[in-house]
């Protein structure tokens, strides 16, 4: 797994050992960063379910300014804060405006409301739909107005939060593999 654009191209992204992350391919990572485009330049984010980092250290190699890192388990930690200080050093930005935080994202103290343009969540692919109402609620209170949510899950996976409006889906299909949606908030 490695960083697909940017800055930081081409860095190779550490993970633990065993099964206990499921990075995001690099290929899918790729494809949803095309379609952002320049929304990344200059974002705020916060990669929640975060492993590794991928979604957010893309972002970064990508221009995105600030980002917290929400993981619980230890060992992804680890492996995040060598990841995050690898491609941030590669990149030339300082890696005091990015955060790994220790915690469970719905036991995590939100900062500040409306503080993120894009918030990306790769939660175990088991919990989504029992999370999915948690999920958006967070998402609503972490984003700025047209803020955007990317969630990773199955392809098979439907999710019908109410109040968002599912932009686009990338990735596969059908079946147990990776796609990824952009939400955005209906305005009121």
């Amino acid at each position: 797994m490695r960083i697909t654009g940017g800055q930081s191209r081409g860095i190779i992204l550490r993970s633990p050992l065993g099964l206990q992350t499921r990075p995001a391919v690099d290929a899918l990572r790729e494809s949803l960063f095309s379609s952002l485009g320049t929304r990344i330049e200059g974002c705020r984010f916060a990669d929640l379910f975060a492993g590794t980092g991928s979604y957010g250290l893309e972002a970064l190699s990508r221009g995105g300014v600030s980002g917290e890192f929400v993981e619980n388990d230890s060992n992804c930690i680890r492996c995040l804060r060598e990841n995050l200080a690898r491609v941030s050093k590669s990149a030339g930005v300082d890696p005091e405006a990015f955060s790994v935080i220790k915690s469970d994202v719905f036991n995590w103290r939100v900062p500040e409301s409306g503080k993120y343009d894009i918030v990306f969540a790769d939660p175990p692919y088991a919990d989504i739909v029992e999370i999915e109402t948690k999920l958006f609620k967070l998402a609503e209170e972490l984003l700025a107005v047209g803020g955007l949510l990317v969630i990773e899950k199955p392809a098979d996976t439907e999710l019908s939060p109410q109040g968002w409006f599912r932009i686009k889906q990338l990735g596969k299909k059908r079946g147990r593999g990776p796609s990824v949606g952009l939400w955005e908030k209906i305005s009121p």
